[in-house]
């Protein structure tokens, strides 16, 4: 493949079908990592400051359950109150005083500096995450128990693909019992195929170490790992309704103080452990993401932290989740602008199916969510691509695909330009008046500002199938499916540019129990 990128046209059909397979420079591309959503609010001022208010009270007089010992004195200590019964509140004074130290401009980096992410503003990313425990086997038509080996590709995956601007563990490591193992080979297996920025969990707060001394390693020292952390700790530091999970909460004071990035995550279920309403659901996540946001300043003023608002939907028919429906794209847009009110990076779910394989159910429910996410701003959309079953399974070629609807949902986050020359005029009286004494062709086609355009204001699809039924014919009737299992195999096949360098590979080998 030609790796130079392209900037200007060339004649000929064949010239340009050529230009076309080549990659774009930086500066011509019509979508990139980054661009500013915020354009869609289904939440009026109004709307925020209500939501706001009932948060702060929720904090004061409910407050939150079950912290760590350590996580009683850190908050005690910045101005919370202990109740007799147990739970910790929090004085409206206080989450205004955390606010105004928390970070509010942060840089996720990349092993690559070509990958770090800029979460200032309503700078919108798309990228992996969730915890399947299964992986959709196209070919096989089934599905089965997700392995290392499938992390590592799903790794591998998302590096090639430019719509997927950072990799969140997707999967779980089912091939390996141990958990302090599961923990180091997910760290490996990630940063062995990507060199974009990581998210993963941890399980138990003495796993930490190991974390870091194997990140110390890939970096090439612990200095060069706290001047940039490519790896950030997704936490799910609370047990919805309003209860910390103690464990996760030690290990995300461990995480603080190892100079690691911290995603807040809360991901509580509208109906069973959150309020039915979009509204009431949006501020639990963001009573309970203030909480964390407390917490995370009272370790370490100004640590780099997600104020990650997950809540999902439920089909209250049967209460199965409901990831794939248009109230769950409602309640990640409405999360979007609290992150926003509050000046905070945010994060929130979507791009994820409730269909069990990559069909129109699939496809419908991925951009519903993706496009509303991008438009309100989410900082960081999780889940964006290759889930599926209510997040119970993950699909390589589903990631390939969704590629495909991420690049179509950025097109709609850049919007609509309007500049003099955006409005046209002069193209359309010489199209239609003529120009220099020559009578108007009639038409735009291959006019100067639609040429000049062609590229730097149109996304296509790499896999979406725009030709005639006749010449859809006569390529053999291709199929999305077949088109996106070829690609995998291609990808697949390609030495990662993430691989580790032979002497750094054997020494993290010899000091941990690698799987892959």
């Amino acid at each position: 493949m030609n790796d130079q990128p392209r900037t200007r046209r060339s004649g000929g059909r064949a010239a340009r079908h050529a230009m076309r397979a080549a990659p774009l420079a930086d500066d011509v591309k019509p979508i990139r990592p980054g661009m500013e959503g915020g354009t869609y609010k289904p939440l009026s001022d109004a709307d925020i400051e209500k939501i706001h208010q009932a948060a702060l009270t929720a904090l004061e007089e409910i407050g939150l359950a079950d912290a760590p010992e350590s996580g009683v004195e850190i908050m005690t200590g910045a101005g919370a109150v202990l109740g007799d019964d147990g739970r910790l509140r929090y004085p409206r004074a206080l989450a205004e005083d955390m606010l105004a130290i928390a970070a509010k401009e942060i840089t996720l980096c990349g092993r690559d500096p070509a990958h770090d992410l800029d979460l200032s503003g309503a700078k919108v990313h798309y990228g992996t995450a969730g915890a399947a425990v299964h992986m959709v086997d196209l070919e096989a038509n089934e599905y089965r128990e997700s392995t290392v080996q499938d992390l590592h590709d799903a790794a591998r995956i998302v590096d090639q693909l430019d719509n997927l601007h950072f990799l969140q563990r997707p999967m779980v490591c089912r091939d390996i019992a141990d958990n302090h193992e599961m923990d180091l080979n997910t760290i490996y297996a990630s940063c062995s195929g990507t060199l974009k920025h990581i998210g993963t969990s941890i399980t138990e707060p003495s796993h930490v170490p190991g974390v870091l001394e194997m990140l110390h390693m890939i970096a090439g020292s612990e200095a060069a790992w706290r001047a940039r952390p490519f790896v950030s700790n997704s936490n799910c530091f609370v047990v919805p309704p309003m209860k910390f999970a103690t464990e996760s909460c030690e290990v995300m004071e461990a995480c603080i103080r190892g100079g690691m990035p911290v995603l807040l995550l809360s991901a509580g279920m509208a109906g069973a452990t959150a309020p039915p309403t979009v509204a009431g659901a949006i501020v639990q996540a963001v009573a309970e993401c203030l909480a964390g946001m407390i917490y995370v300043n009272a370790v370490a003023p100004g640590h780099p932290a997600i104020f990650g608002t997950w809540p999902f939907g439920l089909d209250l028919r049967t209460g199965a989740m409901s990831i794939g429906s248009g109230e769950q794209a409602l309640l990640s847009a409405g999360c979007a602008q609290m992150h926003q009110f509050y000046g905070l990076p945010g994060g929130a779910a979507a791009g994820a199916s409730d269909s069990k394989l990559p069909d129109m159910q699939a496809g419908w429910e991925q951009m519903c969510s993706n496009v509303m996410a991008g438009l309100a701003g989410v900082n960081m959309v999780y889940e964006a691509a290759g889930m599926h079953a209510s997040l119970l399974g993950f699909c390589h070629e589903s990631l390939i695909l969704g590629d495909d609807i991420i690049g179509q949902a950025q097109r709609c986050v850049r919007g609509i330009e309007v500049t003099e020359d955006d409005l046209s005029l002069a193209e359309m009286r010489e199209v239609c008046l003529g120009k220099d004494g020559a009578p108007g062709v009639g038409h735009y086609l291959g006019t100067d500002q639609t040429m000049g355009l062609m590229e730097k204001a149109f996304v296509y699809p790499t896999f979406g199938d725009r030709t005639s039924p006749k010449e859809w014919a006569e390529n053999g009737k291709p199929e999305l499916l077949d088109k996106a299992i070829a690609r995998k195999k291609e990808i697949l096949a390609q030495t990662p540019k993430a691989a580790f360098d032979p002497e750094m590979d054997q020494a993290i080998r010899a000091r941990f129990n690698i799987h892959l």
